[in-house]
């Protein structure tokens, strides 16, 4: 699948801003929110290079927990349409504005926020759009939550079967197959 190279950036950055949240159903609450005050949001967008944000308030983050909250549920989506219902009440909320441009080195693309748009409304139009992408093409089983049980995390599945289970191979995946055959071994022993 090919993907264009401002589209995939917005798909590492919805999938980065997904993971930011707290875990529900884990242990204690599982970990904090990634994102839990205006100084980590001024990071997460200076780290994803969201361009026109400078000074970032309450309402700002607030705005960005609720469009994190859709995307999450873009994410758990069992169907396409219940994915594009989604993806279009954030793309509208949003009030996209698609203009073409060249900044900061990066050749010409699209984007689909309006100048001066908040960072939620950035964030929306842009990877929504980028979801958007995704849904048309037909793949949308590849937006996919970690299968490894202590894991969850949401990633996009761009291998070339669609046969990615975790979010990491290094990570999740090898922990879990160095698991199954350590069960092996003992077994085999004892």
């Amino acid at each position: 699948m090919l993907i264009p190279h401002d589209t995939r950036i917005a798909l590492d950055t919805v999938v980065d801003l997904v993971n930011t949240a707290p875990e529900s159903g884990a242990p204690d609450g599982g970990p904090s929110d990634k994102i839990a005050g205006t100084t980590e949001l001024h990071t997460f967008a200076a780290h994803h290079r969201v361009s026109g944000v400078d000074r970032l308030g309450e309402k700002d983050l607030r705005a960005v927990w609720d469009v994190r909250a859709k995307f999450a549920a873009v994410f758990a989506a069992t169907d396409a349409r219940g994915a594009a219902d989604l993806v279009n009440q954030l793309v509208a909320a949003a009030g996209t504005t698609p203009q073409l441009t060249d900044h900061d080195g990066y050749d010409w693309h699209i984007h689909y926020f309006a100048p001066g748009a908040s960072i939620a409304d950035h964030l929306a139009a842009d990877c929504g759009m980028a979801l958007a992408f995704i849904v048309v093409t037909g793949e949308q089983e590849r937006l996919r939550r970690c299968e490894a049980p202590d894991c969850g995390r949401a990633f996009v599945d761009l291998s070339r079967n669609r046969s990615r289970r975790y979010c990491s191979s290094r990570t999740c995946g090898n922990r879990l197959h160095v698991a199954a055959y350590r069960a092996r071994r003992k077994e085999a022993t004892g």
